[in-house]
């Protein structure tokens, strides 16, 4: 590259000065200048089969590296395609970089092909929407779009680039510069650090909730050192799971509906006051319940709180643990809680050890579980099947277990696991997916044969829309459009793409297919024939 780049050059030559390794992508003429620019500056491209899959890779690189993931998708339908991956890196906060093609300026409102205003379609999905206007901007633009996406509230930035100025645009290459450090939010305020330190010394059933704004704001270690300090009982979701190891005495995974609805003082760090937890209100939440909040900002925080700390995270968590150091064990409460978590586990071994064929999903998920490595990365991808994984399993650290999180896209597996293994080609990467969220995107193993990627899926096939089947058989007395094909190969299918398959129908048979499967260095499918009255027991809040 000379003294002056067009504008994919100086896109990619942004791209790669960030670190971006991988670029997620499906060939589109609009998108041509940043494939060839990210092949000149060694950004490796993996294109899949579907827009919403190299989005999705995008945010699952952004949920295992913490780094932003990047996409670029071609004009009209490349972005369509790429929107529901956008709606569910914003409900999760993940930070990632769409580029898009556009239809050209010199032709705009002509009716070019694929023209459309992506811009106002994508606006209210990510933190910022916009277009390049000129290849001077490029670089500056492209660089600015990724210190936006991790700074504060994490999330997905989107940037097109119209296809003249893509392809005519040149400008000056510019310096290297210091990479461009995202805004962390302010420090805690001193007073309300001892205003929060007073509440849980003088708590007597204090509980802990964590969300996401942990991993995203690398405070993991904070907020274990703030648990430990004050003996606070912790219960996590979303992308906290594994702060805490399991076997931990602070850690109450199967205690939280108690931990938090008989709490006096509730700690909310880092998770939005979503469905997941009522909104905040009883039962989940006691009405007299005292409540600090720690979080990068106020998103979707619908109580009045008595303590509230936004800003940088890592320090506020910090400020705290060293102001409540030396506060006393409240024996009772956590006994209570520990007799509450051990007496879930009991009753939920009757499921992992079931013996019956077809297999129970409790049984296929606990066999999965004693299988893999502690590094390894768990993806989960579907509804009631993905429901018992997330019930079940415990990973000794945060970003060992993935799934699509509060948006509950289907078909996010495939491109999640595929990330997770290209950053971690070392690891176990098991992709676990129901047989209505495989297909969604099973052409994707198609993508993994070309370019290597040996992700091993689970299938747990029990022939039914489970999630849906069993609650509106209950609520409604009918099942309608709930049923899939009964035990479908969805193993061939792999197999005829290039990879491994194998069909499981009795538990016995479980570890010995995952062996083979790993062996085979192949991505794979175990399609696994699960019990289909075999209903989760749910009793979370879902609208």
């Amino acid at each position: 590259m000379g003294d002056s780049a067009n504008t994919g050059e100086l896109v990619a030559l942004a791209l790669e000065r960030a670190g971006v390794s991988h670029l997620f992508t499906l060939n589109g003429a609009h998108i041509w200048p940043i494939l060839t620019g990210a092949t000149e500056h060694g950004i490796r491209i993996i294109d899949t089969r579907h827009e919403q899959s190299a989005a999705f890779a995008a945010e699952g690189w952004a949920k295992v590296t913490r780094q932003v993931g990047v996409a670029a998708v071609t004009a009209g339908p490349g972005v369509t395609n790429a929107a529901s991956a956008l709606a569910q890196a914003q409900a999760a906060d993940s930070p990632m970089f769409v580029i898009g093609g556009r239809a050209p300026v010199a032709r705009w409102g002509m009716g070019s092909l694929q023209e459309m205003d992506h811009v106002a379609f994508v606006q209210t999905l990510t933190k910022k929407a916009t277009t390049l206007q000129s290849a001077e901007e490029a670089y500056s633009l492209a660089a600015e779009s990724m210190r936006t996406a991790l700074s504060r509230r994490t999330g997905p930035v989107f940037m097109d680039i119209p296809v003249d100025t893509f392809m005519l645009g040149a400008a000056d290459v510019p310096e290297a510069t210091e990479h461009l450090t995202p805004d962390l939010g302010p420090g805690p305020d001193p007073d309300l650090v001892e205003r929060a330190a007073m509440l849980i010394r003088e708590a007597q059933r204090p509980s802990v909730i964590a969300g996401g704004s942990v991993w995203w704001s690398h405070a993991e270690a904070e907020l274990k050192e703030l648990v430990e300090a004050a003996h606070l009982p912790l219960s996590v979701n979303g992308m906290a799971r594994g702060t805490l190891p399991p076997g931990h005495p602070m850690f109450f995974s199967r205690a939280r509906s108690t931990a938090l609805g008989e709490a006096d003082v509730i700690l909310v760090i880092g998770v939005p006051l979503d469905f997941r937890l009522n909104w905040g209100q009883p039962p989940v939440f006691p009405e007299d319940a005292r409540l600090i909040f720690i979080d990068v900002d106020g998103h979707r925080k619908h109580r009045t709180p008595d303590v509230a700390m936004y800003g940088d995270m890592k320090a506020a968590l910090t400020a705290l643990a060293h102001a409540v150091g030396g506060t006393k064990e409240r024996t009772s409460w956590l006994e209570k809680l520990r007799e509450t978590d051990m007496a879930s586990r009991v009753r939920d071994e009757a499921m992992t050890s079931s013996d019956s064929s077809p297999v129970h999903p409790a049984r296929l998920i606990a066999e999965v579980d004693r299988f893999c490595d502690p590094d390894a990365i768990l993806v989960g991808d579907g509804g009631d099947f993905v429901s018992f994984a997330g019930r079940l399993i415990e990973r000794q650290k945060p970003g060992l277990w993935i799934d699509p999180g509060p948006f509950g896209c289907l078909g996010s597996g495939p491109g999640y696991a595929m990330a997770a293994k290209l950053a971690h080609p070392d690891r176990q990467v098991v992709l676990l997916a129901g047989d209505g969220a495989f297909g969604f995107s099973a052409m994707e193993f198609d993508t993994m044969v070309r370019h290597r990627i040996p992700v091993v899926c689970v299938v747990g096939n029990n022939g039914i829309w489970a999630l849906e089947k069993h609650p509106m058989l209950s609520m409604l007395g009918v099942s309608v459009a709930a049923d899939l094909g009964q035990k479908t190969r969805y193993d061939k299918v792999v197999e005829s793409l290039g990879g491994h398959g194998e069909l499981v129908d009795r538990p016995d048979q479980i570890r010995p297919a995952l062996e083979r499967a790993f062996a085979s260095g192949l991505p794979a499918c175990i399609n696994v024939m699960c019990d289909p009255d075999a209903e989760y027991p749910r009793s979370s809040v879902l609208m």
